[in-house]
């Protein structure tokens, strides 16, 4: 039995971001400001992009909403996301006025399934909404070519995926518009924050002034020390902006990216190879040519081979002071989606039997190899004794 409780997902912060934010404090600039500016031009540097074409937002699910918004897509309008993925995603399309269609995931990499998107494709289907789930890259030549035949946008969410690649090239650039998270539990976290990609300028212009209520460009510095200036509201937009405050811990999260992900691939590696002789699914191995996020440790736990429920699992882990996830429980297990839009778990079986028995292991840069121990050591005494 563990002492303390293992927090999942806890945040591996340093020094470095401590002491960023105390001095954005001591600035006493802490909204919308240079800091903002700065981790933009650092996070399309990492992208290999100008910086003309990323805009720093207040979560992945602003930038997935301004996405929506940018490709003008609203009522009778059908956009195609994964039955398996947190409900943001959906929501975001929910707000914007389009219809949500769910496809069904792969059984193995848990994401899209490009057959079961081919199905669902209608003459009102404007756009590909594909999520890279655990950071796993999804099958983007196979989606790209959907797009292509039937003139659909594509917007990718990469929550999960901020270090990962496909075919040499870095997600959120392969679609439309790439989005991305840094809430707390994330490979990179401002706390809370998000960033959008975009292939088109013109959308990142729009964007940023959609996301500071559809104020004139830069209206953030009509307090600064150039002199007020007035601005003009645009078209009716959010509050979507981000401060400097969660940008002083993005620059330095950021800057350690690669050395974090090194971390979680040591983690990683002693995850599979620990649990190989359990009863449990693991994650399946990269595809060739690309280059896993590695956000989520995810195994599937089935009752038939496991002799004990996903939940109980949760519940003996937690019972040794352990904290573990789950992503997710498919959309149509929810009752807000039954009732609006009458979806049944059955309709989408994969994402059903996946999100019934899926598991998320602590696998933070912070987690030291004691306490991947402790998890490991309490698995193998749960197998064993079920």
């Amino acid at each position: 039995m563990r002492n303390t409780f293992l927090t999942f997902g806890a945040p591996d912060l340093q020094a470095t971001e401590i002491a960023e934010v105390v001095a954005a404090l001591e600035a006493g600039w802490i909204g919308t400001g240079p800091r903002v500016h700065q981790f933009e031009h650092d996070f399309a540097t990492y992208k290999h992009l100008p910086s003309s074409r990323v805009a720093a937002v207040n979560s992945c699910t602003a930038a997935l909403h301004l996405s929506l918004i940018a490709a003008e897509l609203g009522p009778g309008d059908e956009v195609i996301t994964s039955a398996l993925t947190f409900c943001a995603t959906v929501n975001a399309i929910i707000h914007c006025g389009a219809q949500p269609v769910l496809a069904d995931v792969d059984p193995v990499t848990l994401n899209l399934d490009p057959d079961d998107v081919a199905r669902r494709i209608t003459p009102r289907t404007r756009a590909l909404l594909p999520v890279h789930f655990a950071g796993r890259p999804c099958d983007m030549d196979r989606l790209r070519d959907l797009a292509q035949a039937h003139n659909l946008i594509v917007i990718e969410d990469c929550a999960h995926a901020v270090e990962g690649e496909y075919h040499g090239q870095p997600l959120g650039t392969l679609g439309d518009f790439g989005c991305f998270s840094f809430y707390v539990t994330k490979n990179v976290t401002c706390g809370e924050g998000g960033m959008i990609i975009a292939r088109n300028e013109e959308h990142i212009q729009r964007i940023k002034r959609l996301a500071l209520h559809g104020l004139s460009q830069d209206a953030w510095q009509r307090f600064s020390d150039r002199g007020y200036k007035h601005y003009q509201v645009t078209e009716c937009g959010y509050k979507y902006n981000m401060m400097d405050l969660q940008a002083a811990i993005g620059i330095h999260q950021l800057a350690r990216i690669e050395d974090s992900w090194l971390r979680r691939q040591r983690l990683w590696d002693r995850y599979q190879k620990a649990l190989s002789s359990l009863p449990l699914t693991r994650p399946a191995e990269p595809d060739p040519e690309t280059r896993h996020a590695l956000h989520l440790y995810t195994v599937l736990v089935d009752a038939e081979r496991t002799g004990l429920t996903r939940d109980t699992v949760l519940e003996k882990l937690h019972d040794r002071n352990i904290g573990a996830g789950v992503h997710y429980l498919s959309l149509p297990e929810h009752p807000y989606y039954q009732e609006r839009y009458g979806w049944e778990p059955d309709d989408w079986p994969q994402a059903k039997r996946i999100g019934r028995q899926t598991l998320s292991l602590p696998l933070s840069p912070k987690l030291h190899d004691s306490d991947q121990d402790d998890i490991i050591g309490a698995l193998q005494e749960f197998c064993a004794s079920a």
